[in-house]
This record gives C-alpha cells, sequence and structure tokens, in this order.
C-alpha cells in the first residue's frame, strides 16, 4: 500500500512514492490522513516519517524498529516493562525521548497517537483523534 504525501509546507497531497511503506506503518500513517497537520516524506533523515507541525513524532528507523517520540519519563517506564528500547540513531548514545520497539505492531496506533500529542503540545485525548 502505498500513502500520498502532503507537501510539508502547503499540506496538499502530492503523488505516491515508488517505494511502498511496509504495511503496517502504513496502517498508522492512514490513521492520521484526516489531519491536514499531519505530513510524512521528505528527504534524508525522517524521510518516511510521520510530523507534526513538521516535528518527526513517528517513523520506521534504517534497522526496521517503529520509533516514537514520549516524554522521557514515559519512554523510562515503557524500557522498565520490557515494551521496547531507548532509540539509540548509530551514534553511540541512546536518545532519551525516542523509544523504539522491534515487533509489537498492535501498539503503533496508540503509541502514535500519543507520540503525535507529546509533540504538538497537546498532552489530551481530545487533540489530535486518529480516523478509524
Amino acid at each position: 500500500m502505498t500513502l500520498k504525501k502532503r507537501s510539508a509546507r502547503t499540506g496538499l497531497e502530492s503523488q505516491p512514492r515508488g517505494a511502498s511503506l511496509p504495511q503496517s506503518f502504513a496502517r498508522v500513517a492512514q490513521a492520521f490522513a484526516h489531519d491536514a497537520r499531519v505530513t510524512h516524506g521528505g528527504r534524508g533523515f525522517g524521510a518516511s516519517a510521520l510530523k507534526v507541525d513538521g516535528k518527526i513524532f513517528a517513523m520506521l528507523s534504517s534497522a526496521g524498529q517503529f520509533v516514537v517520540k514520549l516524554p522521557g519519563t514515559r519512554v523510562d517506564e515503557m524500557v522498565r516493562s520490557g515494551m521496547g528500547q531507548h532509540f539509540d540513531a548509530r551514534r553511540g548514545r541512546k536518545m532519551k525521548e525516542w523509544l523504539a520497539l522491534d515487533g509489537r505492531e498492535q501498539a503503533w496506533l496508540a503509541l502514535a497517537l500519543e507520540a503525535c500529542r507529546f509533540v504538538a503540545g497537546h498532552p489530551s485525548d481530545r487533540a489530535l483523534a486518529p480516523s478509524r
């Protein structure tokens, strides 16, 4: 499944990219398709990432991990519970506000919604609710 990406500048959809997103990540991206503030795509780091107001909140790493940006205390809690690990962008240091998961696709949408709220500055459940 290929998703159309919206221009980060205009919010308008452009043509589908040649390479398709992995199905699990495409489902997460599709849940945010109704929100003009959420975009995906670009160049370089985060080329297939989901962004809110131009800031990355969820992405697939080059190693195939699902990665989300959450408050550091929340990431620490999830690491302690065994849900994931601190994301390491191969620079030798763990990123304290980024959680990386191997598998666990059933949790991706909820984590992406939580991450989107955090990055957008809306801690409320009412903000940025994805379509079902």
